[in-house]
């Protein structure tokens, strides 16, 4: 079967939506560290409630999770796509996997930074 496009704006949109949150399901339930930064960000939801942070730290901290999160999917969606090419160990292949391990721990250090600022305060 040949896969076709759907061209129409509408129902194009819609399957779009689909397969994004196939994908978003796909990674919270098959991928540890998904999982482990999912649980994270829900932690700090919680302790966002609880310690009443401003709308602009729900900002920040939205955006923060949501950036770790997303920048770990391009990483996962890296790696697989490097197994797939190349599923024994290769050097070159090492090395790409490497820079996009390095890219979530920008973003994650990013984040902790984020943290600190809106949490220190208010636990101090």
């Amino acid at each position: 079967m040949e896969f076709q496009k759907d061209n129409t704006f509408i129902t194009g949109r819609l399957k779009s939506v689909s397969y994004a949150f196939k994908g978003a399901a796909k990674l919270i339930t098959t991928e540890h560290s998904i999982m482990v930064q999912f649980s994270i960000g829900i932690l700090l939801t919680v302790a966002g409630f609880y310690f009443g942070i401003t709308p602009t730290e729900w900002l920040f901290q939205t955006m923060a999770i949501g950036l770790v999160m997303s920048i770990e999917g391009l990483n996962t969606a890296v790696e697989k796509v490097a197994d797939f090419i190349h599923p024994n160990y290769h050097e070159r292949i090492g090395f790409i996997k490497d820079i996009a391990a390095g890219a979530v721990f920008f973003a994650a250090i990013t984040a902790i930074i984020i943290g600190f600022i809106i949490y220190i305060p208010r636990i101090t």
